[in-house]
């Protein structure tokens, strides 16, 4: 049987394709029937020459494209036909590639949930203030009026809290080591002299 596919030639890293028609079997290789025409993937246009009527008359007498030549036949116009898959994915690769979708999506679906938790804190914390805002001025009417009263039970205890902590102060000032600069008055305490042999 005849197939019509495509052999490697060209440079290192800089591929090439004849378009050939071979036998099925025969590696792309060695010998072939017939060039049929040439590919160039690497050039900025994509060269594609074929060779019309030779691709026609072995397309008729029962030659099989190869799934890449079958998809450039199809854009060239030879073939009215779908395009066929070329590339082939392992059983691995669609594991993973699953595996990464699937992930995707949680991650997706995780952010959507925090957005929406953001968005429902924000407008709980914007009908909270709204609502506390007429409480509070309900609150400062009666405090107003009884203020008198108020003031002369907090003055007490504000001023409980200076006294403690003023007491704190003044430990801190004993606990530290007095310097002679700080303290002129007070007595230093000598260190009793080493003596020397």
């Amino acid at each position: 049987m005849l197939h019509i596919r495509l052999s490697r030639v060209g440079k290192k890293k800089q591929p090439t394709y004849r378009i050939i028609v071979t036998e099925k079997a025969r590696d792309t290789k060695g010998r072939a029937l017939e060039i049929i025409g040439h590919y160039n993937p690497r050039s900025p246009e994509k060269t594609l020459v074929i060779d019309k009527e030779r691709a026609e008359h072995y397309i008729k007498n029962g030659a099989q494209a190869s799934n890449t030549v079958h998809n450039l036949f199809v854009k060239e116009g030879l073939i009215s036909d779908k395009k066929k898959k070329s590339v082939k994915v392992s059983m691995k690769r669609r594991a993973k590639k699953q595996e990464k979708e699937k992930a995707d999506a949680e991650a997706k679906a995780a952010a959507e949930e925090k957005a929406k938790a953001a968005a429902e804190a924000a407008k709980a914390e914007e009908a909270a203030p709204a609502e506390e805002k007429p409480a509070e001025e309900k609150k400062e009417e009666p405090k107003a009026e009884e203020k008198p009263a108020e003031e002369k039970k907090e003055e007490p205890a504000k001023e409980e809290p200076k006294i403690e902590e003023a007491k704190p102060e003044e430990e801190k000032k004993e606990e530290a080591p007095a310097s002679p600069q700080q303290v002129e008055g007070e007595p230093k305490e000598e260190k009793p002299a080493e003596e020397s042999k």
